[in-house]
């Protein structure tokens, strides 16, 4: 009995795919959101199931609007019935760390993650020597610019290599017209992230701490431009919610800093026609004196281990598979920017139509270092909550740069000690 089960094995073992290897049958489920509307799940399930025959991949939509509320309230439950988790923020994976709720993968893996592919995100999100998961999209911030507009103008476009300070030059210098005819050199949404991100960049400072005395030039700088017209005011688009698309896509501004999510958003509306900015670029995010090109804030989405799966090695195989090389080309066949960003996955994004042609615009793709936004803390939720109201104190001259740093000092120090 015994030699006929080999045999049936081995026959079966012939007619797997390449690649693939007979394992114990082990189904996973992986804790997600949108399933319906996110386009890469489904190719990377099948991908993997393919090459991992005897794996089976199910999924539970946890729903968007409340995902971390509820995936913290399964996890530190005890459940059992997860294995693989999608981690949604920052915030998110330091609230699920600080609950030990998700494995150490450096521990369940044959080999530790290499950390190089992921230009500074491993580092960023390893706490005490514990990697809880890893990257495997991630949206960095870019600077868009109308590239008719500057042609117009006569004035050469921005590079990949400009500073802060000749980005605000430059918005000066493409500010024209009045009323309904004006266009801005430059717009910052209403996002507290268009003025402190770059304030990390240098690696030297971060945005939860107990003096924020370091943001100090960042504010002066965009309060000048909005006084100088070169940008619309904070308070006029509070006021009238207005979306960062709207005045790109009506080419009422010349250059604007935006996540790389945008990108699909913008090549889609300037073939339905809704985007009249149809002569379109990317270059590097505008960068502070003395940091190297490129440098800029990321936005990831990582994968994890349910520290009470019961299936722990085999999650974290497949942890490794989508965030890795393999991962990395599905994900970037759909249109969408995965963690690993290499010539082959850039030239994938790229060469999707509409896409920019010129070179600047892919090279924009390739940032040699990323910070996360905000850093791996518990408290970084509650943090955020601070920092966006002393942006609003400050941005709309209700009190000035000293006092509302002095106020957040103070308000995130409290929050600290608590």
């Amino acid at each position: 009995m015994r030699k006929l089960a080999s045999a049936l094995l081995l026959a079966a073992a012939a007619f797997l795919p390449a690649g693939a290897s007979a394992q114990t049958p082990v189904t996973l489920n992986w804790a997600l959101w949108d399933w319906d509307k996110v386009v890469f799940y489904k190719p990377l399930i099948e991908a993997y199931e393919k090459a991992h025959p005897g794996v089976t991949i199910n999924h539970t939509d946890l729903g968007s609007a409340d995902y971390n509320q509820m995936l913290m309230t399964q996890l530190t439950g005890g459940a059992t019935n997860l294995d693989i988790v999608t981690v949604k923020d920052s915030p998110g994976y330091a609230q699920l760390v600080n609950a030990n709720a998700l494995a150490d993968l450096n521990t369940l893996l044959e080999k530790p993650v290499d950390p190089a592919p992921y230009n500074g995100l491993i580092e960023s999100m390893t706490v005490n020597g514990k990697l809880a998961a890893v990257p495997f999209r991630s949206d960095i911030w870019v600077l868009y610019y109308n590239r008719g507009l500057f042609e117009k103008a006569g004035i050469a476009p921005p590079t990949n290599d400009m500073t802060l300070d000749q980005f605000a030059d430059l918005a000066r210098k493409m500010t024209s017209g009045f009323g309904s005819k004006k266009v801005y050199g430059g717009h910052l949404h209403t996002w507290r992230s268009t003025v402190q991100l770059p304030a990390i960049l240098d690696g030297k400072q971060t945005l939860v701490s107990r003096d924020y005395g370091f943001l100090a030039p960042y504010y002066e700088r965009v309060l000048k431009l909005q006084k100088d017209g070169a940008i619309q005011s904070y308070g006029s688009l509070k006021s009238t919610s207005t979306h960062y698309s709207g005045p790109f896509f009506n080419e009422q501004v010349a250059m604007m800093p935006m996540g790389t999510w945008f990108i699909a958003t913008q090549i889609a509306k300037v073939k339905s026609g809704e985007s009249l900015s149809s002569n379109w670029g990317i270059v590097s995010l505008p960068h502070p004196d003395g940091v190297a090109p490129g440098t800029t804030a990321a936005q990831v989405t990582s994968l994890g281990v349910n520290a009470n799966s019961p299936n722990a090695k085999a999650a974290a195989d497949f942890v490794s598979f989508v965030s890795g090389p393999e991962g990395a080309k599905i994900i970037a066949s759909t249109g969408t920017l995965p963690a690993i960003r290499d010539e082959a996955v850039v030239k994938t994004v790229t060469s999707k139509e509409g896409f920019p042609t010129d070179a600047a615009s892919r090279e924009a793709l390739n940032a040699p270092k990323t910070y996360l936004e905000l850093p791996i803390d518990p408290k970084a939720a509650q943090v955020e909550l601070v920092l966006n109201r002393a942006h609003d104190a400050i941005m709309t001259d209700n009190v000035s740069v000293e006092q509302g740093l002095a106020d957040l000092n103070r308000d995130v120090g409290a929050v600290l000690d608590r």
